[in-house]
């Protein structure tokens, strides 16, 4: 299965570049140039790693990441960023992103960070199936609750 992301950033040649390269390594990638437009995709689709720029027009990175979070808490968001501090570093971590990285990011470094924001977000969906199958064995007419 193909690892689903979300790229968001405003910078239109940057996303498109970043998008292509991601296709090459067999990653099924969605565009989006803004937050709120990431909003509505992630309204839409279910993406397992969003790929957030931390400054953009409209609704930032640090405030997408909050809504974005309350939307789908189970997608691991990388907050990527030209002009990144350990304040907004910091921030982002306690808000819930997997990581932080400063561009231009070698590949290799992106690369491994999705894979392991992934791992962590089939990490998390495991153990919630094994709590439902717990609770469905040991009481199943909860199934009705």
């Amino acid at each position: 299965m193909k690892i689903r992301i979300l790229l968001v950033d405003d910078e239109k040649e940057f996303v498109e570049a970043l998008a292509e390269r991601l296709r090459t390594r067999d990653f099924h990638v969605t565009m989006a140039f803004s937050g709120d437009e990431a909003l509505e995709k992630l309204k839409e689709y279910n993406f397992d790693v969003t790929i957030l720029d931390v400054r953009m027009p409209g609704l930032d990175g640090i405030e997408a990441l909050r809504a974005i979070k309350k939307l789908k808490p189970l997608t691991e968001v990388l907050m990527l960023t030209g002009h990144g501090t350990i304040e907004t570093a910091i921030e982002g971590m306690k808000i819930g992103a997997f990581d932080f990285l400063i561009k231009p990011c070698e590949i290799d470094v992106l690369l491994d960070k999705i894979k392991g924001a992934y791992e962590r977000k089939a990490q998390h969906e495991e153990r919630i199936q094994k709590a439902l199958v717990n609770k469905l064995s040991t009481s199943p007419m909860s199934i009705l609750e």
